[in-house]
């Protein structure tokens, strides 16, 4: 078993739960505004309140991620967690498009 620093498990964690949280944030928002069976008569208060939480909880992941790996120089978790901003961001900006 390969033994890695408490640094670099730090970092995959955030890597995989960024990539847990932006999935599930995604999907959640799939299947309440995109792909509904029928069109909500008003906003669905629950599904967005937990959307909240969860890209707090992301962009928390993310930058922390960020943060980490840019203090200890890894440039492959660098890489990965400005690519996350970057779509974390697009995607918000994507959602403000579509739905004003």
């Amino acid at each position: 078993m390969i033994r890695r620093s408490g640094k670099i498990q730090f970092l995959f964690w955030a890597a995989f739960f960024s990539i847990l949280l932006y999935l599930w944030v995604l999907a959640l928002g799939l299947q309440t505004f995109v792909l509904p069976d029928e069109k909500p008569m008003e906003l669905p208060q629950q599904e967005v309140a937990l959307m909240f939480i969860l890209y707090g909880f992301l962009v928390v992941t993310t930058l922390a991620g960020t943060v980490v790996s840019v203090m200890i120089a890894n440039r492959y978790y660098t890489r990965f967690f400005g690519a996350m901003v970057i779509i974390v961001f697009a995607t918000i900006v994507a959602a403000k498009g579509l739905f004003g």
